[in-house]
């Protein structure tokens, strides 16, 4: 053990860190200085290959774990690498420490090396960005940033640290600190009583109330809440695409996903004219973004909005509302205790038939899709690929998927059997993502299986990747969804404007000789009558798998953007 006396500043970094119970760090040795300290402490290093895809698996690691990420990088060029993943961050409300490091303090402004103003870099893409001068002040700047990111609405932070500084002897704390912040979220809150009743008994009267749940939900751990809510109040429960998993979707009183899949052979279609008659809205931990309200055109104006979150500043951003700002785990709990105490009779007559009704949705979306999700012929369907891995879902599964179609495969097409976890990088969107999602959330929680669906076009972004799961041991089920097109991109520009840039077509790519480069196993499947067998044993195999399945190009998601165009064909 270094003497507190003697210690570097790297060294009492990684002693930080320890206090905040981090014990994983996503670098890729540097800052040199703070990831040799970190390791001798105890902590792991996952190393990635590049920084965009690392940040993307503190990303995934923090929406899992329930601890704050950290993710480190040297300045210039990788530092710059981090800007997409933290901006993906800061959007879809996820906390990261990110620890970057910066020139010397005498060589700042006089073009040094990849000296770079990284404050002004980090400042459009995280919720805080410091750089820290002087040695004794360093407890204070790590404690600040875990607080950054875990409290309000969660985030990336970011730390600046001078390499000189980091072997600097560090000074001792003028005033010790003790406390643990590398949790989230960092602190529970509430809305008044007086609020809390109001809305009780709104949702009691309500003709016909409906809650629309997002991602807020899962980072506050509020599922258990939620569910309990659906259940005593008997309300039915849409998601977002972030929101997905929140509640049980074989509960009899969820309807789904909605957003923007509202196009012909999606559930959408049939669940829609629930939020479109409803008369009380109850938003929880949604942005209400475009994507969320399919173009902010779902909430009926004419209804009365409830919206609970976090951030104060996202209620009333599209639509007024009843605020309940808080956290939604510590909101919904007291909003039950207030159902408690009014007539919830008019909720509980009406029960039956909305149950009966919601049952219609799920049979009728099954009847539409039948052709699509047995078709035996290649080549495959996207949708017979969701159907055979629905039959393998379990609760303890973890389903992430890369941005764009494999988003929308994942969130339309299955059903969650359960409270369980679907990673979908819908803050920003950006393609390549799904691959170091997984990764991250594997890191997280080993003992679950993690799937990954991902299309060629954002699987071209983290190839490299998968020599970091195979070296790592952080085995993933990685499903790509090859059709040698950028799908959404040839399809938004066709029905934009009636043809498509000569960028959309691939040449053909053999993804398995990739993966089998890099060690992992991999198959190319062409008939859809080989992929049961295969799904059920690489899911529950100890290693990595790749399966490349060659995916039908026309085949897109029931998007209401391709709604015409679906029923011209």
């Amino acid at each position: 053990m270094t003497n507190a006396a003697t210690e570097t500043v790297a060294e009492r970094i990684a002693h930080i860190l320890c206090r905040h119970q981090v014990e994983v760090i996503f670098a890729q040795s540097l800052p040199s200085a703070v990831i040799l300290a970190a390791e001798a402490a105890g902590i792991k290093q996952i190393a990635y290959r590049q920084e965009n895809m690392g940040g993307a698996m503190a990303d995934g690691y923090a929406r899992i774990s329930g601890k704050v990420a950290v993710v480190a990088a040297q300045n210039g060029p990788a530092a710059t690498l981090l800007v997409p993943p933290l901006a993906e961050a800061l959007k879809a409300s996820v906390p990261i420490v990110a620890l970057v490091q910066d020139v010397e303090r005498d060589q700042t402004d006089r073009n040094a090396f990849q000296d770079f103003d990284q404050i002004a870099l980090f400042q459009s893409c995280a919720k805080w960005v410091r750089r820290v001068q002087v040695p004794d002040r360093i407890d204070d700047y790590i404690d600040a940033a875990f607080t950054a990111a875990a409290s309000g609405r969660p985030g990336p932070a970011v730390l600046l640290l001078p390499a000189d500084l980091l072997r600097a002897p560090a000074q001792p704390a003028t005033l010790p600190r003790s406390k643990c912040l590398g949790r989230w979220p960092l602190d529970r809150t509430r809305p008044s009583e007086e609020a809390l009743d109001e809305v009780a008994r709104r949702i009691a009267s309500a003709k016909a109330p409906i809650i629309v749940a997002g991602g807020g939900v899962h980072g506050s751990g509020a599922a258990e809440e939620l569910t309990a809510l659906q259940h005593e109040a008997s309300l039915p429960v849409i998601t977002t695409n972030m929101g997905k998993g929140v509640v049980d979707e074989f509960h009899p009183l969820s309807a789904g996903v909605l957003g923007s899949l509202t196009g012909p052979r999606s559930l959408g279609r049939h669940s829609l004219p629930l939020i479109e008659e409803a008369d009380l809205v109850l938003l929880v931990g949604t942005r209400t973004n475009q994507n969320g309200t399919d173009n902010w055109r779902q909430i009926p104006t004419s209804a009365t909005i409830v919206h609970i979150d976090v951030d104060p500043a996202e209620i009333g951003r599209n639509y007024e509302a009843i605020r309940l700002v808080g956290d939604a785990a510590e909101t919904l709990s007291a909003l039950r205790e207030a159902l408690g105490r009014v007539d919830l009779t008019r909720r509980n007559n009406d029960r039956a038939r909305l149950e009966e009704r919601i049952k219609g949705f799920w049979t009728a979306f099954e009847s539409d899709r039948l052709d699509v999700a047995t078709a035996t012929s290649g080549p495959i369907r996207p949708e017979r690929v969701m159907a055979e891995l629905q039959s393998l879902l379990t609760a303890d599964m973890m389903v992430v998927a890369d941005a764009s179609y494999s988003s929308m495969w994942v969130v339309g097409q299955l059903r969650a059997p359960g409270v369980m976890r679907f990673i979908t990088p819908r803050g920003l969107a950006g393609l390549g993502w799904g691959v170091p999602l997984a990764i991250g959330a594997k890191a997280a929680r080993p003992q679950s299986p993690v799937v990954a669906l991902v299309g060629d076009g954002g699987f071209a972004h983290s190839w490299a990747e998968l020599e970091t799961m195979v070296r790592m041991q952080l085995p993933v089920l990685i499903i790509v969804l090859n059709n040698g097109i950028l799908g959404f991109q040839r399809d938004a520009e066709t029905v934009k404007f009636g043809r498509y840039t000569t960028a959309c077509h691939f040449a053909d790519v053999d993804h398995v000789q990739i993966a089998k480069a890099c060690g992992c196993p991999a198959v190319r499947v062409e008939d859809p009558c080989d992929l049961a067998d295969l799904l059920k044993s690489s899911i529950n195999a100890e290693g990595p798998m790749l399966i490349e399945v060659m995916t039908d190009p026309e085949a897109h998601p029931p998007l209401s953007l391709f709604a015409n165009m679906d029923a011209a064909a």
